[in-house]
């Protein structure tokens, strides 16, 4: 099969389109043939050596596509099944093994496309929005980088919970983007004041909550706009990782929160991951989230991904398609 590696670390001249051997299903593993694979920023952190792993490396750990085989032990799936599954290693290649414990079926009325760009950045958003801070109808809210993927998809799910939505980005297309997601207001912070503008929008209360997935560059200005008690949800670093920080400042503020999760914790048993999975799937079958696929490219172009992912001249989903 052909995969993307790493074999150092570094910027995206460092992946290579390598030949390797074909995956086996072991027990209680699902082979299944790739149809998309999601980028993410996680892969980012992978190559760059932020995370730390075994060289070589084959980057993504999002997918999806056919069930080819199935290993010793598994049952409730069956060859030709389209799956997705995410939080597994391994998806920049044409074929991947992934634990049927992780994998979930495609209904229909999904794409297979919908399905990869929809599972982690879906249950991301869903998540942050039910169980880190859940939001309540009538809060105002902020989510940082509107245009992106996750971004899009909180939007959506926010107004759906009845929340007003404040949200930033850097273009005038982006703006384009998250008001036909639902925005209530979009904060240009490449020309506005963003704490200046969250205190006219709220008449100087502030606000609950602030879900940034940006980090380093918005870490201050988020604090900034929440109100005494409220809480900064910090679930990504696309401007890269907070510098250290003294905690002293959060009493100071307001008695303040700050909270840094991740998705694997809030699908750590089989039943959050089918709930969440679910309700994100029934949700994109209905007609009831948009899912944009901002850009495609073939799997040996993931640098190329990568570049534009991080220079943030991207929208929506990114997927490779091998």
């Amino acid at each position: 099969m052909r995969a993307i590696q790493i074999l150092e670390t570094g910027g995206p001249d460092v992946l290579r389109f390598n030949e390797v051997a074909d995956p086996i299903a072991k027990d209680g593993e699902l082979l299944i043939r790739v149809e998309a694979a999601g980028v993410n920023f996680i892969d980012t952190y992978f190559r760059e050596g932020r995370y730390p792993a075994a060289l070589p490396y084959t980057l993504g750990q999002e997918a999806a596509g056919v069930v080819e085989a199935l290993g010793s032990g598994v049952s409730g799936f069956a060859v030709g099944d389209r799956v997705a599954w995410c939080g597994v290693p391994g998806t920049y290649a044409t074929l991947a093994v992934a634990p049927a414990a992780r994998a979930i079926k495609i209904p229909d009325g999904v794409t297979t496309q919908q399905a990869c760009a929809a599972l982690l950045q879906g249950m991301t958003a869903h998540y942050l929005l039910h169980a880190t801070f859940p939001v309540l109808a009538g809060e105002t809210i902020l989510i940082h980088a509107g245009a992106g993927g996750t971004g899009l998809l909180a939007i959506q799910l926010a107004k759906r919970l009845g929340a007003k939505v404040i949200t930033t980005v850097s273009t005038d297309d982006k703006a384009a983007l998250a008001r036909g997601a639902g925005a209530d207001e979009v904060v240009m912070y490449t020309r506005e004041d963003l704490v200046e503008r969250v205190k006219e929008i709220t008449n100087g209360e502030g606000l609950p909550v602030v879900y940034d997935s940006v980090g380093k560059s918005t870490f201050e200005s988020s604090l900034k706009c929440l109100k005494p008690r409220g809480m900064l949800v910090l679930f990504g670093g696309a401007s890269g990782p907070v510098p250290p920080f003294d905690l002293i400042r959060l009493s100071t503020m307001g008695s303040l929160y700050v909270t840094r999760p991740t998705l694997k914790d809030y699908v750590a048993t089989r039943a959050d991951l089918e709930s969440r999975a679910g309700d994100i799937f029934g949700l994109v079958a209905e007609g009831g989230l948009d899912v944009r696929v901002g850009h495609t490219y073939r799997l040996e172009d993931a640098a190329q991904a990568h570049r534009e992912l991080e220079g943030r001249h991207t929208t929506g989903k990114l997927l490779l398609l091998p």
